[in-house]
């Protein structure tokens, strides 16, 4: 199964107050089409914009002289990445078909649609792309769930739902683009008391002392702004999310890195700077689950 993009969109309004980066944003992923992004969601139909977790299989991938070996390759990544949504929705907490989720910067929906079918509720996405939300939204309706799964262009900081009606709520690598401290509250006011928040996500270590050179590279080249893990837990304190957990992805994560490396129709060139960062410390993966007390 193949589904291309629609033509890309060349004015993106963003409902509500959006600065000119956010517009810079959306723009930028309205534009986007990597292969990394549609090969591997060309998969099974699930397309996801964040990296994977777990030991890489193997026997999946076959031997290096394999002339299948690429598309195996492209396989193992992809089950890698729901390997990771999984995770992210293990530690959502109590899900009930009744409750309603928020996935903030939810890209092409590949987790809103696994949280669906998870828990059987309703799962709204959120995504400053109209390219992404239109793709989202036909995947949804393709796959009969559009009455439970929908994407709609909006600011994460500035989200379309009433003050404590979301039961759970998650960012999957896109905190980075936006204040976290403005995220957080945003999530805070949405979130019901006792409801959970989780956000997996790329911070660097502050026992680094400053970002490190691999980390400015991967800013440069998703234009976005890499946050310390201590920005995080300070953010959420400060927002009455309480973490229940905190768990370090990066040993995780790092085996991802080295097979996508090995791919060369997949290779962007940045690939050297996340197995770099990971081994030398200064850059991490990390879950965190916060209650909203």
């Amino acid at each position: 199964m193949s589904i291309t993009d629609a033509t890309p969109v060349n004015d993106t309004t963003i409902p509500g107050p959006a600065t000119p980066y956010q517009g810079d944003i959306a723009r930028y992923w309205d534009h986007e089409a990597r292969p990394v992004n549609l090969r591997l969601g060309d998969v099974d139909g699930l397309y996801h914009h964040h990296y994977g977790i777990g030991p890489v299989d193997q026997s999946a991938i076959g031997d290096p002289d394999d002339s299948e070996r690429e598309k195996k390759v492209i396989t193992e990544l992809h089950r890698l990445e729901s390997a990771q949504a999984e995770v992210l929705l293990d530690h959502l907490g109590d899900v009930r078909p009744e409750h309603t989720l928020v996935d903030a910067g939810c890209g092409r929906g590949g987790s809103s649609v696994m949280a669906h079918q998870r828990f059987g509720c309703k799962v709204e996405g959120v995504t400053l792309s109209a390219k992404q939300a239109e793709f989202g939204n036909r995947r949804a309706k393709e796959l009969g769930i559009d009455d439970f799964v929908r994407a709609q262009v909006c600011n994460m900081l500035d989200m379309p739902f009433a003050n404590g009606s979301v039961r759970s709520s998650w960012n999957n690598e896109s905190s980075m683009y936006v204040d976290l401290h403005d995220l957080f509250a945003e999530h805070s006011r949405i979130l019901e008391v006792g409801g959970r928040y989780v956000t997996i996500t790329g911070c660097w270590n502050p026992i680094y002392g400053q970002p490190s050179k691999w980390v400015s590279q991967i800013n440069a080249h998703f234009e976005c702004n890499i946050h310390s893990r201590r920005e995080y837990l300070r953010a959420m304190a400060d927002n009455r999310l309480v973490p229940n957990a905190v768990i370090d992805l990066t040993p995780d994560t790092l085996p991802y890195w080295e097979l996508r490396a090995t791919a060369p129709s997949l290779v962007t060139g940045i690939e050297e700077a996340f197995i770099n960062s990971y081994k030398d410390g200064s850059f991490q993966y990390l879950l965190i689950a916060a209650d909203r007390v």
